[in-house]
This record gives structure tokens, sequence and C-alpha cells, in this order.
């Protein structure tokens, strides 16, 4: 099942291309005394300015398109059109949106905290291309093999919730400031429930390594652990403060939440940001739960990579367009009462399941040990999330008896 990958273009190949290339150049020139040392320093700049160039590039039309296909899918979902004026059915919409907004004047209140209102877009944005350079797309990522890529991600998905309180707190608005410490609060509350999810994909794999996870998926993830996924599918919702969890914006109660103040090019990248998650989130989610570029061999690996991501988009799409928004005591209970003890029953569930099928660590885990784990799980989480939705789905309110009004009887014949 394991194919063979196309090329794959990452920073240490980059590295011994300007190397050579460096090398020949001043051997041609008759500079013979920069040395292989000389030139290192050079050959790790142009590579690392590459990279970045590859990658914000790529993330940055994939989200342009993205953007697209989301308000057309939505659209659809609300039996309307969506964009359909630029390009052939409304492609170049977003374009046409981020030359809209560079042109807007750039505005800032009066009483903001300037520095912090002017570097928080920057701070939510860079980690998302950080995250992306270190996803697998084929034998390695785009940044080599990084043996703690999964302990990176964690690491860095950690800025977000300070990248929106730094965006509330500096527009000094009431509503930005009310949106920024919701979204503080919810971030860090499902950050756990995230991390007991990716724990229990590190039991199975045995490594913090992302592509050394996907070599271990000879079963799916997913298959193995349905709790585990989703524990962490839920999480990364929330995480990404997306329907039903957008209580950091919330329209209709905080005009537009941590980011009522922005406009210009700040907004736009505070937009871009916001809408790239999904792309980050799918990619996580192929990479750890389906078996990244694992595939049939009648196409590439990065082909069926794109294609378990894009059925992950349309999910989160599905779910964006079907529930509707939680308040945030709700939020705030599902996460702590919850997913945080579906995720540590997850862990202690694949762990005792581990010590059974290996015999307590002397032997390897087969492909057959994980279907048996995961016929077994998959009945469980069955029975859970049964047993969990009868429990909270019909909760009776007592209704107070009504209190009748003294006016109700005023226009009523006194004897």
């Amino acid at each position: 099942m394991y194919i063979t990958q196309v090329g794959f273009i990452d920073f240490y190949s980059l590295f011994d291309l300007y190397q050579s290339l460096l090398n020949f150049l001043f051997d041609f020139i008759g500079l013979e005394q920069f040395t292989y040392t000389s030139t290192s320093w050079m050959s790790y700049t142009l590579a690392g300015i590459s990279i970045s160039f590859i990658v914000i590039n790529t993330m940055v039309l994939s989200t342009a398109f993205y953007v697209w296909f989301e308000r057309r899918m939505i659209g659809r979902f609300q039996v309307r059109r969506g964009p359909n004026r630029h390009g052939p059915f409304g492609l170049f919409q977003s374009f046409a949106d981020v030359i809209k907004s560079i042109m807007k004047e750039n505005t800032m209140p009066k009483e903001a905290d300037g520095p912090v209102f002017a570097i928080a877009p920057i701070v939510l944005l860079a980690p998302t291309l950080l995250i992306m350079s270190v996803i697998p797309f084929g034998e390695t990522s785009f940044l080599g093999e990084l043996n703690i890529g999964i302990l990176f991600i964690v690491g860095v998905t950690s800025v977000n919730s300070i990248a929106i309180f730094m965006a509330g707190w500096g527009s000094r608005n009431k509503y930005a400031i009310l949106g920024s410490m919701r979204g503080a609060a919810m971030l860090i509350s499902y950050e756990i429930p995230m991390a007991l999810g990716i724990t229990s994909v590190l039991l199975l794999a045995g490594s913090l390594a992302m592509t050394e996870i996907v070599q271990s998926q000879e079963i799916w993830f997913i298959v193995v652990m349905p709790l585990g996924f989703f524990v962490f599918m839920v999480a990364s919702i929330a995480e990404m403060s997306r329907t039903p969890f957008d209580q950091i914006e919330a329209e209709s109660e905080l005009g537009s939440g941590y980011n009522t103040e922005y406009s210009g090019i700040k907004f736009a990248i505070l937009f871009l940001a916001e809408f790239m998650a999904p792309l980050i989130t799918a990619a996580i989610v192929t990479t750890l739960f389906l078996g990244g570029t694992q595939g049939f061999d009648f196409l590439p690996g990065q082909i069926w990579f794109i294609l378990k991501s894009f059925t992950v988009i349309v999910i989160l799409l599905w779910f964006r367009a079907t529930w509707p928004r939680l308040r945030v005591d709700q939020i705030m209970s599902f996460a702590w009462k919850g997913l945080f003890g579906l995720g540590v029953f997850n862990i202690f569930l694949i762990a005792i399941e581990y010590f059974i099928f290996t015999n307590f660590g002397q032997d390897k885990l087969e492909s057959s040990d994980m279907l048996y784990m995961g016929a077994i799980n998959w009945v469980l989480a069955i029975v859970i999330l049964f047993v969990l939705i009868n429990m909270f789905g019909n909760k009776k309110l007592e209704r107070p008896e009504p209190i009748p009004s003294p006016l109700a009887n005023m226009n009523q014949e006194v004897d």
C-alpha cells in the first residue's frame, strides 16, 4: 500500500544545490580560497529564503482558492450561488478582496497600544506558516527530517491565544477585549484535549517525528482509535474558532470580536490567518490519522495527501454550514466535562490494549493487532457517544408555572 513519492524539495536539498553552485562559481572566477565552510552560511541563507518563499506563496495561493471554495460551498448549503462575478465561477473573487483590503485606509484607534496593535496580525499568521513547513508531503517536509515535529506543532499553535489577546488588548475596544478574553480562555481550554488526542497517536507511533508517524500507520489511526480522532478533530475546530465554536467573533454580540478595529492590510493578514487555519488542520489530521501520503500505487503520495486533506476540509465546511453557534458556557463545559474525560479515557484504553497485544512491550504491534484494537475501540466509541448524546441531548428543563398578570382581567366587569 505504501507508494513511491514524487521528488520533493526540502531545505537540505536546496542547501546542497546552492553549496555546489557557489563552489563552482568561486572556482570559475578564481576565488579558490573560499572553502566549504566559507560558503556554508551563504548556502544556509539562500536555502532559508527559498523555502520561506515557497511556503508563503504556496499557502497564500491555496488560501485564496480555499476562500472561494468555502464561499461557493456555503452558498450551496444555503441555496444561493455564492461568488460568481470576478473570473469564471467567481474564481478571482479572493484576489479582488485582497486588492480591495490593501487599498483601504489603514486606521488605528487613538487610544490603541500602537506596537501591540501592529504586530498582532503577524504573530497570528507566523505560526500557521511555521506549522506547514514541518508537514511531510513526501519522504520529508520542507525543513527535512525534524525528529520533534509534533512537539513543534503543539508549541507553535499555543501562540495563537497570545496573538488573539494581543489584538484585542491593543485595540482598546470593549468588544475586541471581550472577544480576545473569550478566545484566550477557549483556546487554552481546548489545547488540553487536543494534546490528549495527539498523545494517543504517539503511544502507537512511538516517535515524535511526523514522517515516522506516517510510516507507522500500516492501519490508519482513525481505524484504530476513533475516540482519539473525535477528540482531536473537535478540539481542532475549537482552536480554529470555527462554527460552532466561533464565540471569539460572534457578530451578533461583539461586532467582529478581536479584529473589530482592524482595517486595510492588517485586516487582510488576520483574514488570511483565519482562513489558512482549516488547510493546516486538514494537513495535520491527514498526517496523524489518515496515513499521510500512503495510498494505492496508481497515484503519487502527494496526490493522496491532497485528496485526504480535501475530504477533511469538506467535513469542516459541513460543520460550519449546519451547526449553530454554542454559548460560551456550553463551549467551556464541553471542553472540561466532555472532551477532557474522553481524551484521558482514550489514552488509558490505547495504553492497556498496546501492552496486552504486545505482551507488555516485548513484541511488535502487528497490523492484525491494530485491527482487533480498532474493532474494540469502535464499539466502545459508538456506545460512549450514544450514552453522552442521550445524557446531554435529552436534558429536560423544568419550566416554572406561568404567573398571570394582574392586568389580565382588567377589562372584565366587576360585580
